[in-house]
C-alpha cells in the first residue's frame, strides 16, 4: 500500500504559518483580515450549521456565533499533518486546536477541537475551499463570552 502523500517541509511550514495567521485573526475577532484566506464560495461544516455555502454565510452563521464568545484559539502545530497532491494543486491540513469557552456565570472551561481544511492552489496562491471544525466529544457547545468584533 502506498504511503500517505505527506507534504514536503516547505509546504508544511507554509501551512503551519497559515494556521498561526488564521488563529491570530480568530483571537482578534477580525473577520475582515481572515476573509482573504478563503475562497468566496468555500463550503464549510460547523457547530451551528451542517453545510454552509459561501464565505459570507459562514462568517454570519458560524464565525460570528463562535469567535466573540471564546478566546485563546490556537492550533496545535506539533500535532498538525499536511497532505499534498503530487501535482501541487491541492492540500489538506489536519490539525487539533484549543480554545477557552465560558459558562453563563463567566467561569472558563477548556474548549478543544479538531479541524480538517482543504486548500486549492491557483495563480494567486493557496485558498481554503473547505473547512470542517468540530469540538471534541463532551465539550460544551455553547460559550458565553461577549468580545467585540474588531473588523467585519
Amino acid at each position: 500500500m502506498a504511503s500517505l502523500p505527506i507534504a514536503n517541509i516547505d509546504l508544511t511550514q507554509f501551512f503551519r504559518q497559515w494556521l498561526e495567521t488564521f488563529a491570530g485573526y480568530v483571537r482578534e475577532v477580525d473577520y475582515a483580515s481572515a476573509r482573504p484566506l478563503f475562497h468566496p464560495e468555500v463550503l464549510a461544516f460547523g457547530t451551528h450549521n451542517d453545510v454552509i455555502p459561501g464565505l459570507d454565510q459562514w462568517v454570519m452563521t458560524q464565525w460570528n456565533n463562535v469567535w466573540p464568545k471564546t478566546s485563546d484559539f490556537r492550533f496545535v502545530l506539533d500535532q498538525t499533518a499536511v497532505l499534498a497532491s503530487p501535482d501541487g494543486t491541492t492540500a489538506t491540513v489536519i490539525a487539533p486546536w484549543t480554545s477557552t469557552g465560558y459558562h453563563p456565570d463567566g467561569s472558563a472551561f477548556s474548549r478543544p477541537g479538531r479541524a480538517t481544511m482543504v486548500f486549492s492552489r491557483n495563480a494567486d496562491g493557496w485558498l481554503c475551499v473547505h473547512s470542517h471544525m468540530s469540538l471534541n466529544r463532551g465539550v460544551p457547545q455553547a460559550s458565553h463570552a461577549n468580545r467585540p468584533v474588531k473588523a467585519w
